[in-house]
């Protein structure tokens, strides 16, 4: 038989997990409490998308950089509440960083890059390099 640690908090971690894609990670003396958004990406035909949820990051907060053929989305969220009634006080605060990186395909123009950020939600353009089709030339086997 295995021997495993009981947990009463499991289950709850797991559906919060699910109910707010929210995933809490350890954090160590040099960090806030990280989170990691949500991330679609999809290809078209002139370009990649890449759509990232973050509500409440101003976009002052979000930044966007290129090193070595990677994109780099990273910022930080802060967020305070206070309620205060005559028979209670209450203050609810939540502060994180996050960090997706992405490798970039071949063919994005990396100078026309384009993001921006509406309603919570970052959207990048990856413009996709026209390349010309190379015509095949046959060789004839002599």
């Amino acid at each position: 038989m295995l021997v495993t640690r009981f947990n009463p908090y499991k289950e709850l971690k797991e559906l919060e997990s699910r109910l707010f894609n929210y995933y809490p990670t350890e954090a160590n003396e040099s960090s806030i409490s990280a989170f990691s958004p949500t991330v679609s990406t999809r290809e078209g035909e002139f370009a990649y998308h890449i759509e990232v949820d973050l509500p409440g990051i101003k976009k002052e907060d979000i930044h966007i950089d290129l090193k070595e053929n990677q994109i780099i989305i990273s910022g930080e969220r802060s967020f305070r509440e206070e309620r205060q009634e005559k028979d209670y006080y209450k203050v609810e605060s939540s502060y994180g960083k996050f960090q997706r990186s992405f490798a970039l395909p071949e063919n994005v123009d990396v100078e026309n890059i384009e993001a921006s950020s509406e309603n919570g939600v970052l959207e990048i353009v990856l413009p996709k390099l026209k390349i010309e089709k190379i015509e095949v030339k046959k060789i004839e086997v002599k």
